[in-house]
């Protein structure tokens, strides 16, 4: 059902609409078109200004936005855990080899206790892990843990250091510029508004370019919370052409999909020795 305002928008156009025929039926010769007042485009380009302005996200984020790294500004936070996914499934360009990716991590961050948390599943060919791995890596101040498949490394705290750095930005990357659709939504418990990008705005670190590399048949969602400066949802879909991913360097062409989501920001996670170290 329109809304009281839209109908009298509607109405103030007929009118306008209107007013302009007669002016120029009675117009005398000489008046030109700069004389005619200017319409409003159309009643749809009216309903969707209408749309944006009663959905606009707070000020500070009306116009693009930026997250390059898609975990950008987290580090601010007290507190939150965020769950990432890369998965690829092809083959080697010209040939017909099938060919698979998949890492999924799931990261805590407790601010106040300088501690971090990391796990990580990834399997398939492209990561030389057919059988597939499992890893956890803790950071607790200045010391740090490695577990691998159930066993903690002993005399790896530089491993270890290294495997907790990891973060969402660095494996899925993010977007250089993005516009707000008017989108309003409560994603993972975040109020959130919904952005829309191009390819060429999209930063995708674990994607090595060639001349003849394409990408195509984007789907993406991008949801930023303004409250905390940060992405809650980051999805996309995409058809990959003779693109060299990760560090395999075969080009491989197939669809990859980038998954992140934030939940829990403000709680504050209990990060602790992992058990067996």
């Amino acid at each position: 059902m329109r809304s009281n305002r839209t109908i009298a928008s509607i109405g103030a156009f007929v009118s306008l609409l209107a007013l302009v025929t007669l002016v120029v039926a009675g117009c005398r010769a000489g008046i030109t078109p700069d004389d005619i007042p200017t319409l409003i485009p159309s009643i749809q380009e009216l309903a969707t200004s209408e749309f944006m302005t009663e959905n606009a996200p707070p000020p500070g984020y009306r116009d693009a936005v930026a997250f390059p790294q898609i975990d950008d500004n987290l580090r601010d936070l007290e507190g939150w855990r965020y769950v990432m996914l890369l998965e690829f499934e092809g083959a080697f360009s010209q040939t017909n080899r099938p060919t698979v990716a998949r890492a999924e991590a799931t990261i805590w961050y407790n601010q106040l206790g300088s501690a971090k948390r990391v796990l990580v599943e990834s399997s398939g060919d492209l990561l030389q892990r057919p059988e597939g791995e499992l890893f956890e890596a803790v950071a607790l101040g200045p010391d740090a843990f490695l577990v691998r498949n159930q066993n903690c490394l002993s005399n790896a705290e530089e491993d270890a250091r290294t495997a907790a750095s990891i973060t969402a930005g660095e494996l899925l990357g993010g977007v250089r510029q993005a516009l707000p659709t008017g989108q309003r939504a409560i994603i993972n418990n975040l109020e959130s508004w919904r952005y829309d990008f191009a390819v060429e705005n999209m930063n995708l670190p674990a994607v090595r370019f060639a001349e003849d590399t394409t990408i195509s048949d984007l789907s993406a969602e991008l949801w930023v919370a303004p409250k905390y400066d940060a992405v809650s949802r980051y999805w996309v879909t995409l058809q990959l052409g003779n693109g060299r991913l990760l560090s395999n360097d075969l080009p491989v062409t197939g669809e990859l999909r980038l998954r992140f989501d934030l939940y829990d920001v403000g709680d504050i996670p209990n990060i602790t020795v992992p058990f067996g170290c």
